[in-house]
């Protein structure tokens, strides 16, 4: 199973992620998450301590891993776009909970469409992901869908947006569903957090298509409390564990 959770900031993504992640290597799966998100904290959600995961280095940041792997440097400016990566997220994936995590990391310049030693590495690890045949492939995404070319969106199992009771996220949705038909995917499900009551059910039923919506999970104050202390929601929420586990069997049955 392949699955790229997106979905605009705020609205739960990671804990959906990391409990999706959990409840797959509670069942004996091999997973490894993939932190694609500039926001980096899926570690924190998973369980492992704000030391641990301050003392993770992304991979985009590892400078001369990137330069060993593409052949840049500051005296060559001619790059492989095709680096060898296959060893990568064996060998750099910290374990926590029986789930390796993967932190990419994003590159920050002022051009989002750049070509660069460290782009060409991360489309590259994304591309390994994808083609793992014997791991469940959790990928924590940003709103957008830039990171996944054609190819390695095209071996994608699922792609989630979580959204939340409101027309902002809404739009999100619209815009990743019209990203993702670009890249010639069209199995995207939506995944409501968040939700407060019987309205809020109403309003996401008459926006997202019935057979996009994969469920709710409804507001829990403890998956505020796990965040608060640092810690995983797995850890913390019974009742949202159970309502994540309940997606994850539809998404199971869809494959």
């Amino acid at each position: 199973m392949k699955v790229a959770v997106t979905g605009k900031g705020g609205v739960g993504k990671t804990t959906f992620a990391s409990v999706l992640c959990r409840l797959y290597a509670q069942e004996g799966f091999h997973v490894l998450a993939a932190d694609v998100d500039p926001d980096a904290n899926l570690g924190l959600a998973l369980g492992l301590s704000e030391e641990e995961v301050e003392g993770i280095v992304p991979i985009s940041k590892m400078r001369e891993l990137v330069e060993e792997r593409t052949g840049a440097d500051k005296t060559n400016k001619f790059f492989k776009m095709n680096p060898y990566v296959s060893d990568i997220p064996d060998k750099f994936s910290k374990e926590i909970n029986g789930v390796k995590l993967l932190v990419m990391g994003t590159i920050e310049t002022g051009g989002g469409g750049c070509v660069c030693p460290e782009h060409a590495m991360l489309k590259a690890v994304m591309n390994t992901l994808a083609f793992r045949k014997d791991d469940v492939v959790i990928m924590d995404m940003e709103a957008g869908l830039e990171h996944l070319g054609r190819g390695t969106a095209s071996m994608m199992d699922q792609f989630v947006v979580v959204i939340e009771p409101g027309a902002r996220s809404i739009q999100t949705y619209g815009n990743v569903k019209r990203l993702a038909a670009d890249l010639g995917v069209r199995k995207v499900g939506v995944v409501a957090n968040k939700v407060r009551d019987e309205k809020d059910e109403e309003f996401i039923r008459s926006r997202i298509p019935a057979e996009d919506l994969l469920g709710f999970i409804h507001y829990n104050s403890e998956v505020i409390d796990a965040d608060r202390a640092g810690g995983s929601p797995f850890d913390y929420s019974m009742s949202t564990v159970e309502e994540i586990r309940k997606i994850k069997e539809k998404m199971d049955a869809k494959e």
